[in-house]
């Protein structure tokens, strides 16, 4: 679960969004991961940025309220991957002996999508359920404005079948 934090609910910072179901998307994944005793990870974005929604101490910094229960591990970073951060996500999922990861967050094309991407590259069996997702709309460079659900199709085309597997939450809770 990768920085589900309420600082992304400030449409005036981020724009706006696509995805309004990835919350109640996430809630029940989480659900079933505790229903079958599965290792729950949270990610916790740390911005170095005083000015921005997601830094410490801020009420934004918080996790939104579908977080619930304690995670079998905890991670805090402050860049876009989750390996990146601390304590070490990659040595405690070795130490567990886990080689498949479901990924699922904020934002779809950021932190989401470079985790997955690195997960791949370590060796995992990277699961990435787009439906737990969201992401805001972005400008290029050029001035070209990407609506958000483009983006998050574009992350789906970039991960299938090189650094994941891209599922959507029902085909997860199947499994």
């Amino acid at each position: 679960m990768i920085d589900v934090q309420r600082g992304f609910d400030d449409a005036r910072f981020w724009g706006e969004r696509d995805n309004p179901a990835c919350e109640a998307n996430i809630e029940t994944l989480i659900a079933r991961w505790r229903e079958r005793s599965w290792p729950v990870v949270f990610v916790q974005h740390d911005s170095e940025n005083p000015a921005s929604p997601l830094y410490p101490g801020s009420s934004g910094h918080e996790f939104k309220d579908v977080i619930t229960g304690v995670p079998d591990l905890l991670v805090s970073k402050s860049v876009n991957s989750s390996f990146y951060g601390s304590p070490d996500l990659h040595a405690w999922l070795q130490a567990q002996s886990i080689s498949r990861v479901v990924i699922c967050g904020i934002t779809t094309n950021h932190c989401c999508e470079t985790t997955a991407r690195m997960a791949g590259n370590l060796g995992y069996d990277v699961r990435f359920v787009i439906d737990a997702t969201h992401t805001f709309g972005r400008t290029a460079p050029d001035g070209v404005l990407f609506a958000a659900h483009h983006l998050a199709a574009v992350t789906a085309a970039n991960l299938h079948g090189e650094f994941a597997t891209v599922v959507r939450t029902e085909e997860v809770l199947s499994q």
